[in-house]
């Protein structure tokens, strides 16, 4: 079932269902059984820790986490739920239809989810969310110093849009919009820096290519969506928007933003994180 994918939707590359815990249940031919443990462990983590930054976004009774999307300069890498305590993830070329697998993958779980069901071992969705949102109802402490203009003007400006912090390679926050708490932004970045290294490690799913970069993580949940930019010089930009809001414009701001933030903020980190 899972070779659907890849035999029907041209510039897809693999497909793996792996279970809550990070196991492999099975894999399309030709991704090595080391890349495919690896995929498994790397996505169950990341989905995890989707569902404790959802109070990020803002707090909301229905806080469903929909899919992660992971792109990189060589390709995309794609996580959506497959029945109870299972996900099917998949990877594609740069310039896949989008729809086209998108409906393929639902597709293939609406199959897959008459046959699977995973209980997974430990339910973190709600101790996770609770966390998050109990940090996301904290009220603003960060101070001026703490404070980025450039953002605040962002999230301003974009209907819908909740909240953003810059944080360096270290994983500490470097400064965030004015609504964010110290306390906040601190549980934010760590989760992020978190899922920043599970993104850089599903690369060899989305193809084996030699200095690949990490550029981005688009979580989606039913109230929001979270986004997680590569800003070089080993930063991140991690970003909040309720499902609503003009996705486009959000994005394109936020990119827009990155030459200034490090022009503003020029720390002693070398390198990039986004390599992969």
């Amino acid at each position: 079932m899972l070779k659907d994918i890849v035999d029907n939707v041209p510039k897809a590359r693999h497909a793996v269902l792996l279970s809550a815990d990070g196991l492999p249940r099975g894999a399309t031919e030709g991704l090595p059984a080391k890349d495919v443990r690896t995929v498994s462990a790397a996505m169950a983590g990341m989905q995890s820790l989707s569902r404790a930054t959802a109070g990020f976004a803002g707090w909301e009774e229905e806080q469903q986490w929909h899919q992660t999307i992971i792109e990189f300069s060589h390709g995309w890498n794609f996580l959506i739920g497959a029945g109870q305590g299972a996900y099917l993830a998949a990877a594609a070329e740069p310039d896949v239809d989008m729809q086209q697998i998108s409906f393929r993958m639902h597709r293939l779980v609406a199959r897959l989810s008459r046959n699977l069901t995973s209980p997974p071992r430990v339910n973190a969705q709600d101790a996770a969310a609770g966390t998050a949102g109990d940090a996301a109802r904290h009220q603003a402490t960060g101070g001026s110093g703490f404070v980025l203009a450039d953002l605040d003007e962002v999230i301003a400006d974009v209907k819908g849009a909740r909240h953003a912090v810059l944080l360096g390679s270290d994983g500490l926050p470097r400064g965030a919009t004015s609504q964010m708490s110290r306390d906040l932004a601190d549980t934010i970045c760590a989760a992020m820096t978190a899922i920043h290294a599970y993104s850089r490690a599903t690369s060899p799913f989305a193809g084996a290519v030699e200095n690949a970069s990490w550029r981005q993580t688009v979580i989606e949940y039913q109230h929001a969506w979270i986004f997680l930019i590569n800003a070089g010089r080993g930063r991140l930009l991690a970003a909040a928007a309720e499902h609503d809001s003009d996705i486009e414009e959000f994005t394109t701001r936020l990119h827009d933003v990155v030459p200034r933030l490090s022009a503003e903020h020029n720390p002693r980190e070398e390198g990039s994180g986004g390599h992969a």
